[in-house]
């Protein structure tokens, strides 16, 4: 796959605002993923046998961030834990297990909340604060915009 179509790729995930893209040519295969913060813009991985590249793009302006969500209560305090992309909202890693994190439980950094899965792929959302799970914001297989509060934590 030549510069030119890569260039392409990356200003074409960038301006749209969506998350990521994956392109496959042959045994070329490119991945594209728009972290939407002010690093760079998209990265490309090569996942053939050649040797792993991957190309920065500049960042471009950013995109008018969506909708807000409704707004919780403010009598809830505590950290908001957030969603990091657009996807779908997960309780439990299949239907027939138990949720990762109900009401009431003590979590630790780095602990499993929930998944989100955006374009196929089951995305583990973790704890980034330690403490006790006040508040589950979302509805097992709901949908989910970038930055929108999951979890409260106390």
């Amino acid at each position: 796959m030549d510069l030119r179509k890569l260039k392409t790729l990356i200003d074409l995930v960038s301006e749209s605002g969506i998350s990521e893209l994956e392109v496959n040519e042959g045994e070329d295969r490119v991945r594209i993923v728009n972290a939407g913060s002010p690093a760079p813009a998209g990265q490309v991985v090569y996942a053939n046998p050649a040797p792993v590249q991957a190309i920065q793009a500049a960042p471009t302006a950013s995109a008018p961030a969506p909708a807000a969500a409704v707004e919780t209560p403010a009598a809830e305090t505590g950290f908001v834990a957030k969603s990091p992309m657009v996807g779908t909202f997960y309780r439990a890693p299949n239907p027939e297990s138990p949720n990762f994190v109900n009401i009431g439980d003590t979590v630790k950094v780095g602990q499993t909340l929930c998944i989100i899965e955006a374009m196929k792929l089951l995305n583990e959302i973790e704890s980034e604060k330690a403490g006790v799970i006040k508040e589950i914001l979302c509805e097992n297989g709901q949908g989910v915009e970038f930055d929108q509060p999951l979890f409260i934590i106390a």
